[in-house]
């Protein structure tokens, strides 16, 4: 996640409380998808950017989840997104979410 992003994502925690928010990512691989979920989760494990020592426990999901897929109109989803779903390991990406939400969310139900 560049510094760019940490910048909004930590402007936005703080502004409507770190409860009301939820995060979407849609990066193409696992290992991206947590190293993004890290850092809106536990802070910046990079340590360079906005996020470093920040530990936010925001809500994060990727937009294949099936419980954030469910959310989407079928006909927008089918447009925005399934062309990648077809694309990517979707098994991976959902593991390596559950496993940074179970680590680090604070405000996942």
């Amino acid at each position: 996640m560049d510094l760019e992003n940490q910048k909004r994502v930590k402007e936005f925690s703080d502004k409507y409380g770190p409860e009301n928010i939820v995060v979407l990512l849609g990066a193409s691989e696992g290992e991206a998808s947590g190293l993004a979920a890290e850092t809106v989760t536990a802070g910046d494990p990079t340590f360079a950017g906005p996020l470093t020592g920040v530990s936010l426990g925001l809500q994060v999901y990727h937009v294949c989840e099936p419980e954030i897929k469910s959310e989407f109109d079928s006909a927008v989803y089918e447009e925005q997104v399934s062309m990648m779903e077809m694309v990517i390991d979707v098994p991976d990406i959902v593991k390596e979410m559950t496993t940074i939400r179970d680590q680090y969310c604070k405000f996942c139900s």
